[in-house]
């Protein structure tokens, strides 16, 4: 885990980021208007074994007497860390090796390999060098903007990010990419199925710690609330739009709550297979 909190941008050059879109084809923020995201209380305790150590960029540790985030870093590196190691027992399966992505903890602002991101931004996975890049205050307004409260739900953002380094190593991205280029009439289409396919990614995370005994009652209920409250057609509304369903590049509410219930019913990545139906 990278903090630079502390500090001012990390500069790692590549093009500008557009705000509220995401890095391009990859649909890489968890959603098109995550501004608006932010968080309450929850029950998600984080086991022993985890390295939660903070880091500000002079390399020196942040004292936790003196991070008001303390906590929610601890929590949000936790599952970073466990969403990994779900992926990691997942692709030994296979016979293959799984490539750890790295977190980003920053404030306002951050350059990438991607390019520049402002916190208006939101989560994103940049895959030019395969970090998740967060800003912790949009657990504070998750609650207060889009009634997606507790830390299960910011545990599903985290999850669904670790899910678009999952596509970026199986190809799934890249096809995805090669689709748009050929074929710009089924961009949004596409689009929409890679960031179902990572909120089915995110409910296969979840259905581990469940099985491991890690949940406490009401934790997949705040998931499942914050999965149908970034639908593009319940944000379309709120900004006061006309529901358009050519211009959706997430998936409506009844998607993202259907496909994050997928992955989590089962626990298994072949039932994510988003680019295989027809009726999404």
């Amino acid at each position: 885990m990278i903090d630079v909190r502390g500090g001012g941008s990390r500069r790692r050059g590549g093009a500008a980021l557009p705000v509220g879109g995401g890095l391009g084809v990859m649909g890489v923020i968890v959603f098109i208007a995550l501004q608006l995201l932010g968080g309450g209380a929850g029950g998600f305790n984080v086991p022993a074994g985890f390295d939660t150590a903070t880091r500000a960029p002079s390399g020196d540790p942040i004292p936790a007497s003196q991070d008001p985030e303390n906590d929610l870093k601890d929590f949000s590196v936790y599952v970073f860390n466990s969403a990994q190691e779900t992926w990691v027992r997942t692709f030994s399966k296979q016979g293959d090796d799984y490539e750890r992505a790295k977190l980003v903890l920053y404030r306002q602002g951050v350059d990438t390999a991607c390019g520049s991101a402002s916190s208006a931004v939101g989560p994103f996975y940049c895959p030019g060098d395969k970090y998740v890049y967060l800003d912790l205050s949009f657990y504070r307004d998750m609650e207060s903007q889009l009634q997606a409260s507790g830390d299960f739900a910011w545990a599903y953002v985290i999850a669904h990010e670790v899910g678009h380094h999952v596509q970026q190593q199986l190809g799934t991205s890249d096809e995805v990419n090669r689709v748009r280029r050929e074929d710009p009439d089924r961009a949004n289409e596409a689009s929409v199925r890679l960031e179902l396919q990572a909120d089915c990614y995110a409910g296969v995370w979840a259905n581990t710690v469940f099985e491991a005994g890690e949940l406490e009652p009401g934790d997949i209920d705040e998931a499942i609330r914050a999965s149908e409250a970034v639908g593009d057609d319940r944000l379309q509304q709120q900004a006061g739009r006309r529901v358009n369903p050519d211009t959706f590049t997430h998936g409506s509410s009844a998607q993202r709550r259907a496909w994050f219930d997928r992955g989590r019913k089962r626990g298994e990545p072949a039932d994510c297979d988003s680019f295989s139906v027809e009726d999404l």
